[in-house]
């Protein structure tokens, strides 16, 4: 664990002002095979992030000169790094906000850095290229183009910019169509059967992937709600 495709360690950075925290999660990382770097502020956690081009950010909400909503904003401007989001506010608002910013993640302090790393870990185990049997690698629904390859999704010809999270949810949605997939099974597709948290956060994703869509939950035009169970692909 630890290790990119190429062989190197997998780069991660911590960006958190309680530096007691942060040496924590930083000793962690560290044991767990990555290589680490930690920033205490908002603006240095975007700089650092251009230079080192990390595989993953553990971003503290609260920060110093920028605060890590509008460091997610700023990242996924360039990068398309893991985002895992700490906050110290356990109120739905914050959680939904940040997530829908590009967050893959969200940890409710005070958390174990064991549970934190472990989602880390579970992160980096999935593939970063499809694996499929098409022949031309695009899943087709209705107006909907996924396509496998080149992670690009596109709706009515134009094109959706998704977070890696989102594609991944969609593409889960989208090999599995007619089946309804509950949280649980899509949790374990996505992340892997080895994480650990709320499996509501499906649902945060699967709203932002509507949004983006312009999918009305109510008619599910892509993706349809199986009430207390979880979801399905629509018909396009």
């Amino acid at each position: 664990m630890g290790v990119d495709e190429g062989g190197g360690a997998f780069r991660a950075l911590v960006v958190e002002d309680e530096v007691d925290l942060a040496q924590v999660v930083v000793s962690y990382l560290d044991r767990a095979g990555f290589a680490v770097e930690h920033v205490v502020d908002g603006l240095g956690a975007v700089e650092r992030a251009r230079a080192s081009d990390p595989h993953v950010v553990v971003l503290d909400l609260g920060l110093p000169s920028l605060d890590g909503i509008e460091v997610c904003r700023r990242l996924r401007m360039f990068s398309d790094a893991y985002v895992v989001m700490l906050t110290a506010r356990s109120d739905e608002v914050d959680t939904l906000v940040g997530l829908g910013v590009g967050a893959d993640d969200y940890v409710t302090k005070p958390f174990s850095p064991r549970e934190l790393t472990a989602r880390v870990q579970a992160m980096m185990r999935r593939p970063r290229t499809a694996q499929h049997t098409g022949p031309r690698n695009v899943i087709v629904i209705g107006d909907l183009e996924i396509n496998l390859d080149a992670r690009e999704v596109r709706a009515a010809g134009g094109l959706v910019p998704l977070t890696r999270t989102e594609f991944d949810v969609l593409e889960a949605l989208a090999r599995h169509r007619g089946v309804v997939l509950t949280r649980h099974q899509l949790i374990e597709m996505v992340w892997g059967a080895g994480w650990v948290g709320d499996a509501h956060l499906i649902d945060t994703h699967v709203g932002h992937l509507r949004r983006k869509l312009g999918d009305d939950a109510a008619v599910g035009k892509y993706i349809r709600t199986a009430r207390g169970v979880g979801y399905r692909m629509g018909e396009g």
